[in-house]
């Protein structure tokens, strides 16, 4: 063993940070890992880092504000803006852009399979 942790206080229990919990957590993704080799070095059961994982998952499932930028009227309008272009960016590498003006069933559709997620559970 190469690291020993003395605790000094009378506190008996050990408590986690987020940012570390997401750290063994995504240990847990690592190829060729195993769960008992990485809550064995940090001293927690496997069944703990299981449950932060169920925990950290739902977490991700609640719905986010996105910021939106909406252009008053004396705003450029560029040609594509004229005809009726609508583009939301998912993350920096994913873009819609979408002409004309779709149905509201077939836009939700749309979004959330991009987004990755169905709205429908």
């Amino acid at each position: 063993m190469t690291a020993v942790e003395i605790i000094t206080s009378k506190e008996k229990r050990r408590y986690w940070t987020r940012a570390e919990k997401m750290r063994l957590v995504l240990a847990l993704n690592e190829p060729d890992a195993n769960a008992s080799d990485v809550a064995r070095r940090a001293g927690v059961s496997t069944s703990l880092l299981y449950r932060w994982r169920q925990q950290l998952a739902a977490a991700e499932d609640r719905p986010a504000f996105v910021p939106v930028a909406v252009s008053g009227p004396g705003a450029e309008r560029s040609s594509s803006a004229l005809r009726g272009t609508m583009t939301i960016a998912f993350g920096a590498n994913v873009r819609l852009s979408i002409e004309g003006a779709p149905d509201e069933a077939t836009l939700s559709r749309v979004i959330d399979a991009l987004a990755g997620h169905d709205r429908r559970r």
